[in-house]
């Protein structure tokens, strides 16, 4: 595996995650309302926990922590959002199943050689 793709490749599933989060946090409330409106209970506080997830998951796959786990929960958390928020929105669907089977490889393969875990010793090292 050639390190500097695995980093671009995390650099850019992450951004979506970052950006979206942080929207998400900046904009509960409104994010609240859209949620209630296909039936997502919790409000304001799923909201920030939604905002949450993507923000802080989408930092740790850019720097490379704990990836193989925050790739697979991001993986699942996609699924979720496909099946809630995006099945009438085909191009929106499709959009997050190929998400999907990026954070799939991404845990399949670890974040390879430029990341905290690999720093940290704590990576299983990327296999081809």
């Amino acid at each position: 595996m050639n390190p500097a793709v695995l980093l671009v490749g995390r650099a850019l599933l992450a951004i979506l995650f970052i950006v979206s989060g942080f929207g998400k946090l900046t904009g509960a409330a409104g994010f609240a309302g859209y949620l209630g409106s296909l039936g997502i209970p919790g409000g304001v506080a799923m909201a920030y926990l939604v905002g949450a997830l993507e923000f802080f998951g989408g930092l740790a796959v850019l720097v490379g922590f704990q990836t193989r786990i925050v790739a697979y929960v991001l993986a699942v958390f996609t699924v979720g959002t496909i099946l809630t928020a995006h099945m009438g929105d085909a191009t929106a669907a499709m959009k997050n199943l190929s998400i999907v089977g990026g954070f799939l490889i991404l845990g399949a393969v670890g974040a390879g050689a430029y990341s905290v875990d690999a720093r940290a010793g704590t990576g299983t090292p990327a296999r081809a």
